[in-house]
C-alpha cells in the first residue's frame, strides 16, 4: 500500500535538502496575537524559524515520504 502524507504536519513544517543534508523548519509559535505586550527580544525571536532536532526530524519525516 502507498504512503500517506500526513496532512497537518505537511501544513507546519517545511523541509530543506541540501548536500550537506536536511533541516525541518517551523514557524515560531505563539505569533498570531497578542503580540504588542511582547518584549523587543521576544518579538525578534519569533520573527524567525525553529530548526528541528534529529530525533523529532525522523518522526515527521516518516509523516512526510514524499518530503
Amino acid at each position: 500500500m502507498k504512503a500517506k502524507t500526513h496532512k497537518a504536519t505537511a501544513k507546519r513544517f517545511i523541509v530543506k535538502k541540501s548536500k550537506k543534508g536536511t533541516k525541518i523548519l517551523k514557524r515560531a509559535e505563539g505569533q498570531d496575537h497578542f503580540n504588542s505586550r511582547e518584549s523587543g527580544k521576544t518579538k525578534r525571536n519569533k520573527r524567525s524559524d525553529n530548526i528541528m532536532g534529529r530525533a523529532r526530524q525522523k518522526t515527521i519525516l516518516l509523516a512526510l515520504p514524499n518530503a
